[in-house]
């Protein structure tokens, strides 16, 4: 195992996801090695970059996913923290959502009335978890579906989440080679 580079402006280490903000600002998850969010300009230059190892708010262990929000505020999967940390565009804390297993992949629905998706992917070697919750931007659970498998409405080791809108989800699973289109009933 290689020990982990110091984060230098635009250089990544094994970065895990990106979100797009209103105004098209660009922000990396640098979070395998690195544990850092980086921030860029539509234009695709560096602006900045918050983070470090630790368990601290503000700190990460493990992050995987990243969404924003209407309002600008980023959502990030800290995976081996076992929580969602939310910050505003510029890398200010403001919160964090736990309770609900390992998040993996993340997203936030469009329309008027946003919610945030979060799978609690689970180990390789198991068929405990692997459940998507559904959760307004405070954090509050208002539903969960899902379990681990091979059929379908089951997940296998879930790594990607689009949800463009509220009831409608792709799911891509890295354990079963597939997406599978999901829609949730209104």
């Amino acid at each position: 195992v290689q020990p982990p580079l110091p984060p230098v402006n635009g250089q990544f280490r094994q970065p895990t996801d990106v979100a797009w903000d209103n105004d098209g600002n660009r922000y990396i998850n640098d979070g395998y090695c690195n544990a850092r969010v980086a921030k860029f300009t539509k234009d695709g230059d560096y602006v900045k970059s918050w983070g470090q190892t630790g368990s601290a708010a503000g700190q990460f262990d493990k992050i995987r996913g990243i969404a924003a929000d209407a309002a600008g505020n980023l959502y990030v999967a800290d995976a081996g923290n076992q929580r969602i940390q939310v910050f505003d565009g510029e890398g200010t804390f403001k919160s964090q959502i736990a309770g609900i297993g390992t998040p993996q992949a993340i997203c936030v629905s469009g329309g008027a009335s946003q919610y945030l998706y979060s799978s609690n992917s689970n180990d390789p070697e198991s068929m405990e978890h692997g459940e998507i919750y559904k959760l307004n931007l405070t954090g509050q659970v208002v539903g969960r579906f899902g379990k681990a498998g091979k059929l379908p409405k089951q997940f296998g080791i879930v790594n990607a989440l689009d949800c463009r809108t509220e009831h409608d989800l792709i799911v891509g699973e890295i354990w079963n080679w597939r997406a599978q289109k999901v829609t949730l009933k209104k």
